[in-house]
Formats: C-alpha cells, sequence, structure tokens
C-alpha cells in the first residue's frame, strides 16, 4: 500500500544459541519508503486563437464589430492600454480569443515579429494588460561593390537590401548628391547587422559602420549609441555626419534645371533668373523637409503651383514648389523634422512635366542649393569622446580586415 512501511522481522538463530525459552527473541527491523504516486493534472485546454488585418479606415470599434466580439470589450481594452497602442495601422495583424458568448478573453496586436500589445482576461474577469518582447539575434554582415551603373544597380548585384541602401544614401546625403555627385568606379563597403529570429531571418538592422568612395573623396561613418539609446552617425574623428540639412530634399533624381540667375524661362520664353534647383521625378515621388523647421506657407502659390516653405531658425528658409499634394501634416505653422515628408512631385503651376523646384534662401537671398556650405550639426560631446574614439577605432579595425581580405563576411562584433 502506497506511503506503508513494510516491516520485515529477521529472527536470528546461531548454531549453540539458548532455547528461546532461555533467551529473549531479539528482532531486527528494516523500513522501506514506498514513494506516493503523484495524481495526474489534465492539460490545459488549446486556446482557440482568431486573427484578421488591420485595413484602411479600420478602428477597434468597425473591427470587434465585423468580427462579432462585444463592443463593451473596447471599453475594457482601453481601459487598460498604454496611450496610443489601440491606434491601429493599415497591416497590423491582431489575434484574439473569445468565450461563448463573444467577450475577449486574449487580445494581441502585433507591432512587430519581436514585440506585440497583449490583453488578458483574469480569473475575477478584469483586463490586464503586459508588453510581450522577444529578442532577436543581430549577425553583422560585411557587403562592398564598385559602382558602375548606380547605387541601387550595383549594390543590390552585391546582395545588399534596399532598406540598407537607402540608409546607406541617407548617411551620406549631406556630403554626396546621389542624383549628380556619382561617378563610374565610385565604390562603398559597410557592415550592418541581419537580423535572425527563431534561426530565421526576419529583417536588417543599423549599419554599423560605412566607407564610401566618391570621386577621389574617402568618407567613412561610424553609428554611436549613446546610453540613452540614441544614436548617430559620426566621422572616425567624432564629427557628426548630419548638417543642419539634407544637400538634396528628394531622393536619387535627375537634377534638370540648375541655379541660374540668366536662363530662360521654359513656359515664358524670356529671360528670368531660376533661383533653384529642378530635380525631374514620376508623378508621386515623395519631397522630404531638407531641415528641422516650422511650415510658414503651405498651399497654391502663384507659377510655384502647390508649394511648401519652410523657417529653419532666424537665417534659413527653404522652398518647394509644384508639387501633386501636400503631405498629410504639411500645413502651416506646424513644425516638421529633417526628412519629414512634406509632399510629392507633380507639375502644378508653370510647370512643363512633373518636377520638384527646390529653393534654399540664407537671410533673405537666394543661394545655389548644390554649392552653399551646409552647417555642421554637434560633434561627440567631450564626456563621450574617450568611449567613441575606442568604438570607433574598433570599428574601423574590423572593417579593414574585410578590405585586406581578413574578415569573415559574416560574423560578430565585440
Amino acid at each position: 500500500m502506497a506511503g506503508a512501511l513494510i516491516t520485515l522481522f529477521a529472527l536470528l538463530s546461531i548454531a549453540l544459541w539458548p532455547s528461546s525459552s532461555d533467551k529473549a527473541l531479539q528482532q531486527t527491523t528494516f523500513t522501506i519508503a514506498v514513494p506516493e504516486t503523484e495524481p495526474e493534472v489534465p492539460p490545459e485546454p488549446e486556446l482557440n486563437w482568431e486573427e484578421t488585418s488591420v485595413k484602411a479606415g479600420d478602428s477597434l470599434s468597425s473591427l470587434f464589430s465585423r468580427n462579432n466580439l462585444s463592443a463593451v470589450d473596447v471599453i475594457a481594452l482601453a481601459s487598460v492600454a498604454p496611450k496610443g497602442s489601440l491606434q491601429l495601422k493599415p497591416g497590423q495583424t491582431l489575434h484574439w480569443v473569445r468565450s461563448a458568448d463573444n467577450h475577449v478573453q486574449n487580445f494581441q496586436i502585433e507591432l512587430s515579429p519581436l514585440a506585440r500589445h497583449s490583453f488578458e482576461r483574469n480569473a475575477e474577469g478584469a483586463m490586464k494588460y503586459h508588453l510581450e518582447e522577444r529578442h532577436a539575434d543581430y549577425r553583422p554582415r560585411y557587403a562592398s561593390a564598385v559602382i558602375n551603373n548606380s547605387l541601387f544597380v550595383d549594390g543590390t548585384q552585391a546582395g545588399v537590401p534596399e532598406q540598407v541602401l537607402i540608409e546607406l544614401a541617407g548617411i551620406f546625403g549631406w556630403d554626396i548628391d546621389f542624383a549628380l555627385d556619382i561617378r563610374e568606379g565610385d565604390s562603398f563597403s559597410l557592415i550592418y547587422d541581419e537580423v535572425y529570429l527563431d534561426g530565421d531571418k526576419i529583417g536588417n538592422g543599423n549599419i554599423l559602420i560605412a566607407r564610401f568612395n566618391n570621386q577621389g573623396r574617402e568618407l567613412t561613418a561610424v553609428r554611436y549609441e549613446y546610453k540613452n539609446g540614441d544614436a548617430s552617425y559620426y566621422t572616425p574623428d567624432g564629427q557628426s555626419m548630419r548638417k543642419e540639412f539634407l544637400r538634396n530634399p528628394i531622393d536619387f533624381a535627375r537634377i534638370s534645371s540648375r541655379f541660374n540667375l540668366s536662363r530662360k524661362h521654359p513656359v515664358l520664353n524670356t529671360i528670368r533668373a531660376h533661383k533653384g534647383t529642378d530635380y525631374a521625378a514620376a508623378v508621386g515621388t515623395p519631397i522630404k523637409a531638407a531641415g528641422d523647421g516650422k511650415i510658414i506657407f503651405a498651399g497654391r502659390k502663384g507659377g510655384y503651383g502647390n508649394c511648401v516653405i519652410i523657417q529653419h531658425g532666424s537665417r534659413y528658409q527653404t522652398l518647394y514648389a509644384h508639387m501633386s499634394k501636400f503631405g498629410k501634416n504639411a500645413r502651416t505653422g506646424r513644425a516638421v523634422k529633417q526628412g519629414q515628408i512634406i509632399g510629392y512631385v507633380g507639375s502644378t503651376g508653370l510647370a512643363t512635366g512633373p518636377h520638384l523646384h527646390y529653393e534654399f534662401r540664407v537671410d533673405g537671398v537666394h543661394r545655389d542649393s548644390l554649392r552653399v556650405k551646409l552647417p555642421k550639426a554637434e560633434a561627440v560631446p567631450d564626456s563621450e569622446k574617450a568611449s567613441f574614439r575606442e568604438k570607433s577605432d574598433s570599428m574601423l579595425s574590423w572593417l579593414n580586415s574585410f578590405a585586406d581580405g581578413e574578415g569573415n563576411r559574416v560574423g560578430s562584433f565585440q
């Protein structure tokens, strides 16, 4: 019997012992413990998850209505959700488990393969929230290419993802005009992170270091991350790659007309100063703010057509004309950040075809945006210089090892 003690009585009889009548019976007891059997625990029932994808114009209420979920639960979720977490975006995937009466028991909003908002109803019926996060594996990868056609064509042939090439152009976009300055024989090399989850590649991370050889100039950018999580790109000696203005407010367009104070106007057919740079591009190509500032005009402006003017501090202005439409936040009085999309290429106003007309003004005077010297942003602060120098030297040595044929194409960096 489980848990019982089994007692064995052993009578020790030895030859020539006195008879039992003369001696007391000698007894030895052995104890064996028999383990108790654990009761079987029935497995938890599998949750029946459902899912849907968010479409343009969807809200949580409309999705609940469409999927026959209790509208009351929208309020329950909102009462515990962090600010902004229930603002849905097209393409997001939602998961839920419902009860027999269509109340949500579990609810999840995917943010990325690594994070999701998660809600769960507890035993008392209250909704609880937590952020589920998974940790990815970041694997640095080296790549290089010589440009014979274009950054995108030759970069793609070298196996560099388009997203990484766009980031590369952004890093060097203050020093290189990719519509004008690229020449056959230019080259680049870089180390960037590939992101893996459970052994499968799920995306690409940041460029860690990059070098661009452009018309004999060698430019190198090192990514440096501060303790608070902010990061930026610097030259190896700690000067910021980021100036106060982008050299080019539109990616990979063709310059169709330069700054020229004696140009003959193509529509009016008269000598009329061309106080800006024209970039020919397809209708709908995004136009970026060249620097941080405030929109002082957004609307229709004579021959400029749809136009945005941004004031940058007290001395600088930039103008963007002939737009087909404005960015969703491009409104007079709004603050904008460098790189924010303020509109899209078009041919409104006096234009012979789709293009961006871009003007750069200093103290009210028009300047050639391709030639004006752009002010630099702040360098690495003194308090971080020693740490940056150590990181920069290590990264440069690593990149050089690949160029010398000593590095591995895929590896790790400490």
